[in-house]
């Protein structure tokens, strides 16, 4: 990656931090304790690539970051919520996030459950405040619900537990696994900026983004088979552990690092058919396949 890249993206970070962090100053609840477990896991950090995605369409598309904030905090809301409750005992059962330990490790699994609901329904009230705005906010926000909710990432969820121990893995699970846990909130974060000026370029950013979080869980599965919790920040060797359905399972860890190509080749395509300055997308591309090395 260039300076240039690093520069960008630490910019776009850093202007999302800072409205993160306004939003959460105000965020005082009763018991503290609850707005303090949800600020807990919001601000342990993390690459914001939901937020920084936004952030770059945005300015290819000429939408501003003040007006896409508050949707970029809501998607972030959202993303932390689910990052909770992936955490807990019942579900994946992983004592760190982000190199700290998980909510339900420091405020107990309760907490940590009421916590994720805290934020789920914070980020549903920030986006209907939204749609005072006008009917290209109310279109903006739906589609985030829509990506959040049981036609997406929850769906991805619910067929990641249901087909842990399948027998005989199955392609077409897997990319509904894919398509629904991973990449409906990447789809959004792409597509809001487009939905915001009128639809510009809706059908390419919906398939880049379906393609990116193809490539982000496949670099995920390929991490937690090889990676180390040092440059991870979270317990490896859980996906082998709880025999989930997975690329590396599916294809091969050999095969899944040539498909990491081949898909980052195609995120590349699309966005060559796009108009405007895409070079720090093409960047970001890189930037997540190059997590592997």
């Amino acid at each position: 990656m260039s300076e240039e890249f690093d520069r960008k993206y630490e910019e776009y970070r850093d202007y999302f931090n800072e409205g993160l962090n306004k939003v959460c100053d105000e965020l005082i609840t009763v018991p503290e304790l609850l707005g303090d477990s949800m600020k807990y896991s919001l601000q342990l950090g993390g690459k914001r690539i939901r937020p920084v995605l936004m952030y770059a369409v945005g300015d290819v598309l000429g939408v501003g970051r003040e007006k896409l904030t508050p949707f970029a905090c809501a998607l972030e809301f959202i993303h932390t919520y689910s990052l909770i409750h992936d955490d807990l005992p019942e579900m994946d059962n992983d004592d760190y996030r982000r190199g700290k330990p998980s909510n339900h490790k420091v405020y107990g699994a309760a907490n940590a459950l009421l916590a994720g609901d805290g934020l789920l329904n914070t980020a549903y009230s920030m986006l209907f405040a939204e749609c005072f705005k006008g009917n290209e906010y109310i279109s903006a926000a739906k589609f985030i619900c829509d990506a959040a909710g049981i036609y997406g990432m929850i769906a991805g969820q619910s067929a990641d537990i249901l087909h842990e121990n399948d027998d005989q893995p199955n392609e077409d699970t897997l990319d509904f696994i894919y398509d629904n846990k991973t990449a409906k909130l990447l789809v959004a974060a792409v597509t809001v900026p487009s939905v915001l000026c009128g639809g510009a370029y809706y059908s390419e950013l919906k398939q880049f983004g379906r393609k990116l979080g193809y490539l982000f869980q496949l670099t995920d599965d390929i991490l937690d088979a090889s990676g180390e919790f040092s440059s991870l920040g979270k317990t490896t060797g859980k996906d082998e552990e709880e025999n989930k359905l997975t690329a590396v399972k599916l294809y091969g860890l050999d095969d899944c690092r040539l498909r990491v190509d081949i898909v980052g080749d195609d995120c590349h395509r699309i966005l060559d058919g796009l108009q405007g300055d895409v070079e720090f997308l093409h960047e970001l591309i890189n930037f997540v396949k190059a997590r592997l090395y």
